[in-house]
């Protein structure tokens, strides 16, 4: 089932996350109906929050060299953990729950991380570039944070001032 994606400035999107305690056939459906959402909305990564469900679960599918989004390589990570990070890059993102905007963000190079999958299994992965953004974008919502608080403040301002524009131009049409 595809769920509402919620945006900004959303205050559940502030809201910090809780442990996941339970691996039951909830999780299960809460984790397809986020990959079906994250798909729907042309998405790599997806946090429970992004979705109202203030728990710590995440998805990542990042397309491959042909640039298709395989179900074979999704990551479904329950309580995640970054045990190590080093390095340093900078990369344009965007977030479903800030849809249309896209901004530099400077994150690590490369990350270690440790979770669980859907059953409660634990797993490690070691990651860099364009996945390891992922990894540390989608991890930042299940603490309350958003992308956009990594911003300069004069680029903070900017984005402020064209969000309450966009968002005045919505109503005006409804």
């Amino acid at each position: 089932m595809i769920r509402e994606v919620i945006t900004y400035p959303n205050p559940l999107l502030r809201k910090k996350s809780k442990e996941v305690v339970q691996f039951d056939e909830e999780l299960h459906t809460l984790l397809d109906d986020m990959y079906e959402t994250m798909m729907e909305h042309s998405g790599v990564g997806l946090a429970a929050i992004q979705v109202g469900i203030p728990l710590n679960v995440l998805i990542i599918n990042i397309p491959n060299e042909d640039d298709i989004q395989d179900k074979a390589e999704l990551i479904e990570a329950i309580n995640p953990k970054i045990t190590h990070k080093d390095g340093v890059q900078i990369f344009t993102e965007g977030c479903l729950s800030v849809p249309g905007f896209n901004e530099d963000v400077k994150r690590a190079q490369h990350i270690i991380v440790e979770y669980f999958d859907r059953h409660g299994n634990p797993k490690k992965m070691e990651t860099e570039d364009f996945l390891a953004v992922a990894w540390q974008h989608e991890m930042e919502h299940l603490e309350g944070h958003l992308f956009i608080e990594k911003l300069s403040i004069i680029k903070r301002k900017k984005f402020e001032k064209e969000w309450k524009r966009k968002l005045k131009d919505e109503q005006k049409k409804k």
